[in-house]
C-alpha cells in the first residue's frame, strides 16, 4: 500500500514538473525551500480565490472544515498561501478555462507568464504554502464549475452581509453619561 502511495505521489510531482522548463529545478527547489515556482497556463492555470470568499462560500473559517468541504465540492487540487496577497487559496484548474473566466474581478484567473508557488506534494499543513487538498492523481483538476459556483456564492454571502450591516445603521459610539 506504501509503494502505490509513494508512486501516486512520485507521479503526481512529476506532472507537476512538467509545466517548468526546466524540471530538475522544481525538484531542487521542493528539496530547498518546500516550495517551487512553476510557470501556469500549459497543463494548468490557478484561480486566486481570497480567503474571505471562500470562508463565506463555505460558511465556516475553521481548518479543518474549510479542506474538507473545498475537497467535497471542487473535487482538485487546492494551495494555500499567505505570503504574497494576504491569505488566499488557489484552485487549480485547466489551462484553457483563462479564456473565459468571468470572475476576473473576485478570483482571477492566473496563466500564461504567471508563476505559482507549488508545495511539494507531502506538504500539506502549515507553516508557509501547503496543499489544502492535494492532487488525487496527475492531472487531478477542480472543475471550472465548480469553482466558479463557489466564488458567485461567497460573493453573494459577502453582499447580503455588508447589505444587512449598512441597514442595520452605523454603529453609536458609546458615550459616558453625565
Amino acid at each position: 500500500m506504501a509503494d502505490t502511495q509513494q508512486a501516486t505521489e512520485r507521479a503526481i510531482a512529476e506532472w507537476l514538473t512538467w509545466e517548468h522548463p526546466v524540471p530538475a529545478q522544481v525538484w531542487t527547489e521542493w528539496t530547498t525551500h518546500g516550495v517551487a515556482l512553476v510557470p501556469l497556463g500549459k497543463r494548468f492555470a490557478a484561480v486566486r480565490m481570497p480567503m474571505d470568499v471562500v470562508h463565506a462560500a463555505l460558511d465556516t473559517d475553521h481548518p479543518a472544515q474549510v479542506a474538507s468541504l473545498l475537497e467535497q465540492l471542487l473535487c482538485g487540487p487546492i494551495v494555500y498561501d499567505r505570503r504574497v496577497v494576504g491569505v488566499t487559496y488557489y484552485a487549480l484548474i485547466l489551462s484553457n478555462a483563462e479564456l473565459v473566466w468571468a470572475h476576473e474581478e473576485v478570483a482571477p484567473c492566473l496563466g500564461r507568464g504567471i508563476y505559482l508557488g507549488v508545495p511539494r506534494i507531502d506538504r500539506r499543513t502549515p507553516p508557509g504554502t501547503y496543499w489544502v487538498v492535494a492532487p488525487r492523481y496527475a492531472g487531478n483538476l477542480c472543475a471550472p464549475h465548480a469553482v466558479a459556483s463557489l466564488i458567485e456564492t461567497g460573493r453573494q454571502r459577502l453582499i447580503q452581509s455588508a447589505e444587512l450591516s449598512l441597514s442595520e445603521g452605523p454603529a453609536v459610539p458609546w458615550q459616558p453619561t453625565s
